[in-house]
């Protein structure tokens, strides 16, 4: 005897419902991002960032790698700390 619920993909959804769902998002979401975007693009997350490349630019230097070395890997370590890059890799691309 099977004791899980089942799900019935074919019903159809309450559109009332599905207004209330879409006028919450569409009500918090551009709070939301713009919120998301003040942190993270603040004069003190600037500041913030920029101190994190030079210590490890520093960091690399001190450590005896040239600086054309220093330079590469700090590049590929501030692109790691850019979240709007990091969610564009995570959305579907449509091919043509």
């Amino acid at each position: 005897m099977n004791n899980h619920k089942e799900h019935r993909h074919d019903e159809i959804p309450d559109p009332e419902k599905i207004k209330e769902i879409l006028d919450v998002v569409a009500d918090r979401v551009p709070g939301l991002l713009r919120e998301l975007s003040s942190l993270l693009y603040s004069p003190e997350s600037a500041k913030q960032y920029a101190q994190a490349a030079a210590i490890f630019y520093k960091e690399l230097k001190n450590a005896g790698m040239s600086e054309s070395e220093a330079y590469e890997l700090t590049s590929q370590y501030l692109s790691t700390l850019n979240l709007g890059k990091m969610m564009r890799n995570f959305t579907p691309r449509h091919e043509d």
